[in-house]
Order: C-alpha cells, then structure tokens, then sequence
C-alpha cells in the first residue's frame, strides 16, 4: 500500500475526565473513519489529559489495557482502522509510565513505546530505549513529546531502521515551549515526522495555539492549530514519504 490516509486527533481534552476524553476521542475516530482514514494519531495522554495529578491522582493506573484503552481497542475493530494512542500504564512492579501504544485494525494492541524523557511528568518512571514499531509495511520510531527534545532518542531509532518519527504530543508554546526540535530530529536523521499535537486549556496549561505538523527533510509542509477539537485528514505516498498535499482537511468536531 503506497497510499496511506491519516488523521491527527487534534483534540481539546480536560485534566482527570476520563470518561469525558474517552468521548472526544470516539467522535474523532468516528469522524477519521467517514474519511475512509487508514490511521489515527491521537496526542500524549489523551484520556487522562495532561495534568490529571492533580485532580485524579495515579492509584487508578493499572496495566494496559483498562476498560478505556479496551473501549479504543474495540472502536479502532468497529471502523477497521489502525490508532497510535497516548495514555498512562502501571508495569507489574507498580512503575508508572507515560506510553504511546500501537492498536491495530484488528483492535489488537501492536506495540508500545514508553517516553524515555518524561522531565516534566514527576510520576512516571522513564522508559528504556527506543524500539521502532512495525505497521502497514512501515517502521515507525515513536517519539512522545519531549523525547523530541535530545537528538540521541531520534538518531536511535533511525539506527534502528525506522522510516517515519511520530510524534504524540501535549506541546503548546510559551515557556519551556517547542523551538525547532521536530524540524532539527527530521533534518538531523533525514526522515520524516508527524506532530499530532491538541488544543484547549488545562489547570497551568494552555495549548490552544499548539500546533500539528508534518515535516520532511527538516521543512514545515503542513501546519494547523485550532481552539477546538479538529480532526487533521491528510494522504500520505508511503513509498516516497511524502504527502500528496501541502494541506490538511479540516474537520470541526461537534
């Protein structure tokens, strides 16, 4: 399959609402499968929300998959269609981690790539090394927010054999904001790389101006925010790695 149709879940998502963000999420999927999409990327933590501590805290972690990732798995069999998804997981030494996991058409769980940096995340234990993922014929180094920040995580996974960086992530500018990484990781390792990034406003955070990015050879080709959830429809030429545009289709979620 050389043609390849992906859809960014842009998505306004609220701290701690599980059940909530779980919604906001089926709409999406809803909306990636009536444009015939063959993927989904959703962004980093996208059931819990970013600062969940805070109004949750972690002792309702357990090891993947709970019944919200069960639900995704079973929605990713409905509309046969493949979904990277950023959620939180307990190992079975009781170690948190901030994950991006890998569902099938089949609904399947493929893979998992747990965040190697997680300075940010006081809870969550930092991965081992990054392994790409096998999917549709491709390897895919996953890189989940600030694992785009030092270029070692990026240059491991291109030694490894990936082909494609995709980048989940809870990334809006302001301090401590994104300057440059995911161009420099694309252009340091010659591959392409998607930014399936959010919007809305969490406790400290805002995201509203976060962006969503597919850059190649280190260029911004394709780059969208938006103040409400949107789900980003774009066709990818898997065999030259590259999108047949230069612009997303915009689809405003209700």
């Amino acid at each position: 399959m050389t043609e390849t149709r992906i859809s960014l879940l842009h998505l306004s998502l609220v701290p701690g609402a599980l059940d909530t963000n779980l919604a906001t999420i089926e709409r999406g999927m809803s909306v990636a499968a009536a444009k015939a999409s063959d993927w989904v990327i959703a962004p980093e933590l996208t059931i819990s929300g970013y600062q969940f501590i805070g109004e949750i805290g972690t002792s309702w972690i357990g090891v993947q998959p709970d019944r919200w990732m069960r639900r995704v798995c079973e929605l990713a069999r409905h509309h046969n269609i493949g979904i990277i998804l950023g959620h939180v997981e307990r190992d079975d030494a009781g170690r948190l981690y901030n994950s991006a996991f890998l569902i099938g058409q089949d609904g399947a769980i493929v893979g998992r790539q747990r965040k190697i940096n997680p300075v940010a995340e006081a809870w969550a234990h930092p991965g081992e090394r990054a392994i790409p993922l096998e999917w549709d014929g491709l390897s895919l180094g996953i890189l989940t927010c600030s694992d785009a920040y030092p270029a070692q995580i990026a240059a491991d996974l291109h030694a490894a054999g990936a082909q494609l960086l995709i980048c989940p992530c809870s990334w809006g500018p302001g301090l401590h904001g994104p300057n440059g990484e995911w161009e420099a990781r694309s252009a340091e390792t010659r591959l392409p790389l998607i930014v399936s990034n959010r919007t809305g406003r969490e406790t400290t955070l805002t995201f509203c101006k976060a962006e969503s990015l597919v850059i190649v050879n280190g260029q911004r080709l394709m780059a969208r925010t938006s103040e409400t959830s949107t789900v980003l429809t774009f066709d990818w030429n898997s065999a030259q790695m590259v999108p047949y545009s230069n612009q997303f289709e915009m689809t405003y979620l209700k």
